[in-house]
């Protein structure tokens, strides 16, 4: 519950696909990333604003076309990250995972040179 309203994580587009990768593998990586999202989520249902928030002129064109208004980003182990979206009505918080992707896709995700 945040501020009285209920916290429901869903899993949307290229966030789920990385997900079920991850599920499918059974190395010991996919594993603790698999347990670092697990704890995130957790945190995300208590506070869903914990991330960092990543500026508006910052966000890709590719998740503005999808709507995306607002974006934050949680670092997980391996220097992998999360990046969600939160939406909302009067009764409940909507937080929509985008992407869990490692350190190279978040890079060319956003366009970094690295």
């Amino acid at each position: 519950m945040f501020f009285g309203k209920e916290v429901r994580v869903r899993l949307k587009g290229e966030g789920k696909e990385a997900y079920l990768r991850l599920k499918k593998r059974n190395d010991k990586e996919a594993k603790t990333i698999l347990n670092s999202f697990n704890r995130v989520k957790e945190i995300l249902k208590e506070n869903p604003q914990f991330g960092n928030p990543i500026p508006k002129n910052l966000i890709p064109d590719k998740l503005e076309r999808l709507g995306v208004q607002n974006l934050y980003r949680v670092e997980l182990s391996n220097y992998w990250r999360v990046l969600y979206t939160i939406e909302g009505n009067t009764v409940e918080i909507f937080l929509f995972v985008l992407s869990i992707a490692d350190h190279r896709e978040y890079n060319k995700l956003f366009g970094y040179k690295g």
